[in-house]
């Protein structure tokens, strides 16, 4: 409405190392989901972790149970609304789109991996990649990245940012998800890793979408103009020839 040109969701500066970024994640995702198929053991990092945060005692479990809830539909689902409002109050509509598609893709990659890998936990329950902390910080990620780009940060800045964002929401469902014994470590940084790789590319898919809507947009609206420009002289060239 102002003439002024839509913030990219993925910012230039940001694209490249972000870009490598995710496909580094996205070789994390299927070297582990290689490495881990059809198990269901820890493996002995899995064993380390495991032990050094079992038995969560109050108030911590408490936490861990709130943060788990998050992951949840009845958590999820309002949390996803409530950031989704958030990026339209500020004007944000391409951030409004990929917090829905980029947390909705991220969930769904990792609900599909899970079945193609086949990893198990507690009663054969499909536990590699975690979606729940692919969820938190997909959801993460996509609110650093509005923000660097309203705030301008520059590719050293805003990469700190981003990824700053995702760690520290990686880390808290993560450990979240461990403490509470529904998913090994290594199921946690698959789903992080998930979400590293899923978003950028989301974010980069909208964008594009986007700027090609409106340079139709903005093609259409030059063609009325040249059109309506046009119409005078073209009449008083009718009149002319009468």
């Amino acid at each position: 409405m102002t003439g002024r040109p839509a913030r990219a969701m993925l910012p230039p500066p940001l694209r490249v190392w972000l870009g490598v970024i995710a496909a580094l994640a996205a070789l994390v995702v299927v070297v582990l989901g290689v490495l881990y198929a059809d198990d269901s053991k820890p493996g002995r990092v899995d064993a380390r972790i495991g032990a050094a945060l079992d038995g969560v005692g109050q108030p911590w479990r408490h936490v861990a149970l709130a943060l788990d809830f998050l992951g949840e539909p009845g958590g999820s689902v309002p949390l996803v609304v409530a950031v989704v409002a958030g990026c339209l109050l500020l004007r944000s509509p391409r951030a409004a789109v990929l917090v829905v598609a980029g947390a909705g893709l991220a969930v769904a990659t990792a609900t599909l991996l899970k079945s193609l890998v086949g990893r198990t936990i507690h009663e054969g329950n499909l536990s590699y990649p975690s979606g729940h902390t692919a969820f938190l910080t997909a959801l993460a990620l996509v609110v650093a990245l509005l923000a660097t780009g309203r705030l301008g940060l520059g590719r050293t800045a805003g990469t700190s940012l981003v990824l700053a964002a995702a760690l520290v929401a990686g880390a808290a469902m993560g450990w979240a998800q461990v403490a509470l014994g529904a998913h090994y470590p290594t199921d946690v940084l698959g789903g992080w890793c998930t979400a590293l790789a899923v978003v950028p590319a989301t974010a980069w898919v909208v964008d594009r979408t986007a700027d090609r809507k409106a340079d139709r947009t903005a093609d259409r609206k030059a063609d009325r103009t040249a059109d309506r420009k046009a119409g005078p002289k073209a009449d008083a060239g009718r009149r002319e020839c009468r």
